[in-house]
């Protein structure tokens, strides 16, 4: 039989792996990596073929709305921060 004492540090043990694991992971991850649509996919299923001037246009297009939502996003969080700093009596 497994003593508790063994058991608790199995289980820091594993606790601490999973901390670990999860700083590997960015924020800026590609769009399949987190879930969404892979480009490729999107501008070829609106039927512009690979290399095509429209295709390129389209990749640029998402790059763009993928870059103006990563913006957004950073800016919110900053905006967040500094509220927080300016109004410590509002948690």
């Amino acid at each position: 039989m497994i003593e508790m004492p063994v058991i608790v540090a199995r289980f820091f043990v594993i606790a601490l792996l999973a901390i670990a694991l999860s700083a590997c992971s960015t924020r800026h991850q590609n769009a399949v990596a987190v879930g969404g649509d892979d480009d490729d996919a999107v501008c070829q299923g609106r039927g512009y073929a690979q290399g095509s001037p429209e295709y390129v246009a389209c990749r640029k297009d998402r790059d763009v709305q993928r870059n103006a939502a990563t913006t957004r996003a950073d800016r919110r969080q900053r905006d967040l921060g500094e509220y927080m700093l300016n109004h410590p009596e509002r948690p």
